[in-house]
């Protein structure tokens, strides 16, 4: 991959990130999507900036947004090579003011997200990672370091959930772990807790969409981790829905976590 590519997408995602702030911890009208979820100003304003911003960087190349039409969503399953863009990953805690929502960014080909940043534009935080060339953060000091992700130890074993998503599955997976530490957080960030060696494991048992997980779903392959399905398969692009099924996030991929997402005990 282009180095270059990836340093103007990291760029355009921070300036997305710019395009959301100014409606942070403001009065900012909300509304509802068809599927329940919110919709604010903040969106649709990294939405539009991103639509027109990224067809400058590849010529031919479409961009599948959240905020896109249904028609525009329909179209992605043809297709051999788009921008899947999440513009603002994480409403309901950009409403809460919790500083954890991100911008999300990926390059699909060939089915799979072969560039991604996630910026988490509160946090002043990036994560970033193409192929071939590593999984990176850059903090808000500015310092960049390598993601590699860890080992997995059963008898300490930290596990990511959804603040307002966890479903039962992962209840059950907690009911398997001798000491399991339980975290907590919004948006794309808990996969790159992964990532980054933060913690093990992410069980996501209700759906997802595929502009929420690309970009980060690349940072963790190239950290040494995978997203996976709960049937062993790495998460694809391009689905006729955009629709992800159950998934679980490893940081170790030798680590047995199919039984332990089928509630099975593992010895340790």
């Amino acid at each position: 991959m282009n180095s270059k590519l990836g340093d103007r997408v990291r760029e355009l995602a921070k300036e997305a990130g710019k395009r959301i702030m100014p409606f942070y911890r403001g009065q900012v009208a909300v509304s509802v999507k068809q599927d329940s979820s919110p919709l604010t100003a903040a969106d649709l304003a990294a939405h539009h900036f991103l639509v027109e911003a990224l067809p400058t960087l590849l010529t031919g190349v479409s961009v599948i947004s959240e905020e896109s039409s249904a028609e525009s969503h329909l179209s992605a399953s043809g297709l051999d090579r788009f921008w899947l863009v999440d513009p603002l990953d994480g409403t309901k805690e950009f409403l809460k003011a919790t500083g954890e929502f991100t911008v999300n960014v990926a390059l699909i080909e060939n089915r799979r997200p072969v560039l991604g940043v996630v910026h988490a534009p509160a946090l002043n935080v990036t994560y970033y990672a193409d192929d071939g060339g590593g999984a990176w953060r850059e903090s808000a000091d500015g310092v960049v370091s390598r993601l590699t992700t860890r080992r997995a130890d059963i008898s300490h074993l930290s596990v990511v959930a959804s603040k307002d998503h966890a479903g039962p599955m992962v209840k059950a997976m907690l009911d398997q772990l001798p000491q399991p530490t339980l975290r907590s957080m919004g948006s794309s960030l808990k996969f790159c807790l992964v990532a980054e060696a933060s913690a093990d494991l992410y069980l996501r048992d209700v759906p997802t969409m595929e502009w929420d997980t690309a970009a980060a779903q690349c940072v963790v392959e190239a950290a040494g981790g995978s997203i996976c399905t709960l049937d062993g398969n790495i998460l694809r692009y391009g689905k006729a829905d955009l629709r992800n099924p159950s998934l679980m996030t490893v940081g170790d991929r030798d680590f047995a976590w199919r039984q332990l997402a089928c509630g099975e005990s593992i010895p340790p």
